[in-house]
């Protein structure tokens, strides 16, 4: 039913629980995960200059981080998985990956941005997802940072 499942994450703690629900979806379908952690533009771009090329390395180096952990994470499930940072606005990017890799189901959190990130943060980027996918879009609520 899904070739293809994208996670979105934000580098949190709260990934966990969205994986706890992925990666069982992933593994009864044989399916591929995709990471994706987007580098928010209006955030560089509010920083500007070199504090914002600063900030873009900084969550550049995050997003990897955070790649990387669902990537280990579904190997050690046995589960293919791919990775991407990209940067842009949060929730068209995600669309956009989604549409652009022929993507069956998102599995995204309610919750779970970076202290930095809340502050920035323009509204729910979950809402806006489900609100345009063209696809299934499977929301773990999250409790969110501690």
């Amino acid at each position: 039913m899904y070739d293809d499942i994208l996670i979105p994450t934000d580098g949190s703690d709260t990934v966990r629980e969205t994986l706890s629900h992925a990666l069982p979806i992933a593994a009864d379908n044989d399916a591929t995960i995709h990471a994706l952690y987007v580098v928010d533009s209006r955030i560089t771009a509010a920083a500007g200059g070199e504090a914002g090329s600063d900030l873009e390395r900084s969550l550049t180096e995050e997003g990897d981080d955070a790649i990387g952990a669902i990537q280990e994470q579904a190997a050690t499930e046995g589960l293919e998985a791919t990775g991407s940072v990209r940067q842009g606005t949060p929730a068209k990017t995600i669309l956009e990956y989604a549409d652009d890799n022929d993507i069956g189901l998102i599995v995204i959190g309610t919750q779970g941005k970076s202290p930095r990130e809340k502050v920035t943060s323009l509204g729910s980027v979950s809402e806006r997802v489900v609100d345009n996918a063209s696809m299934p879009v499977f929301v773990v609520r999250n409790a969110g940072p501690e």
